[in-house]
């Protein structure tokens, strides 16, 4: 069953159950519902579907699901965006860069004019009586990159970045502790700290509550929430500490 991040009566939060499992990434699927009207984030791929449009379906129905949001182009995120768009009345959003590419992924012609582009600078999107900030977060990792901000229940959702691998619990609890299991993550995938120090510049204007990536443990509460802000303000990552790489390899492969 779902679990509820936030819940006023007329506003809930819903961090759905992770059908993944197997060889694929571990990732929360999120529903925003305001009004009866949902917005779900990141569906993810063929075999998790199924399982989430009838859980969409026991919670709101699926004809009021508003949109779909797409924060990038990865696979874990909209391989099976074709079926949301042709099960539901909804838009599909994501960053105007990707909507070339995600087409490939089998987007009928039928629906394709509900691939909707959003400019790198983000902007406000409304759902049922609410608004939401649709968030600049390129390089984070990918270059076209978006993240949701959803100030009624103070929760920023952050995708692929506060990524955590291999822990067994849904919240951080002890966040020096927890660093183990994000920190290669983030050394690897996002390109330099620059970048980093950035987006904390803008999300430290926010009133956040709750940061909820895509994989992985949840940062609940003001202290948890800044814990994370200037660890990842401070990291060493990407180019910053690959540059020994970059030499051609004599090393023979075998595969």
């Amino acid at each position: 069953m779902e679990g509820k991040l936030f819940d006023n009566g007329t506003h809930q939060n819903l961090l759905l159950e992770d059908f993944g499992h197997g060889e694929m990434v571990q990732a929360n699927v999120h529903l925003i519902v305001d009004n009866g009207r949902g917005m779900i984030l990141d569906p993810g791929g063929h075999k998790v579907y199924k399982h989430l449009i009838a859980e969409v379906g026991n919670i709101i129905g699926v004809n009021s699901l508003d949109y779909i949001f797409l924060s990038h182009q990865d696979p874990d995120i909209v391989a099976a965006v074709n079926g949301w768009l042709m099960t539901t009345k909804a838009i599909a959003i994501t960053p105007k860069l990707w909507l070339r590419f995600i087409p490939h992924f089998g987007v009928d012609r039928f629906v394709i004019d509900r691939l909707k582009g959003i400019d790198d600078e983000g902007g406000i999107i409304r759902l049922g009586g609410s608004e939401l900030y649709i968030l600049p977060a390129h390089f984070m990792h990918s270059p076209g990159n978006l993240q949701i901000y959803d100030p009624v229940s103070k929760i920023l959702y952050s995708g692929d970045l506060g990524a955590s691998l291999g822990q067994d619990y849904i919240y951080v609890e002890d966040f020096e502790n927890h660093i183990q299991y994000m920190e290669g993550f983030h050394r690897r995938y996002i390109p330099t700290n620059k970048v980093l120090k950035t987006w904390a510049k803008m999300v430290r204007d926010l009133d956040i509550e709750i940061i909820a990536p895509q994989h992985g443990a949840i940062f609940k509460g003001k202290d948890m929430v800044n814990k994370f802000i200037d660890w990842i303000e401070n990291i060493e990552c990407g180019i910053d500490i690959m540059e020994d790489v970059y030499k051609v390899p004599s090393n023979k492969l075998e595969l």
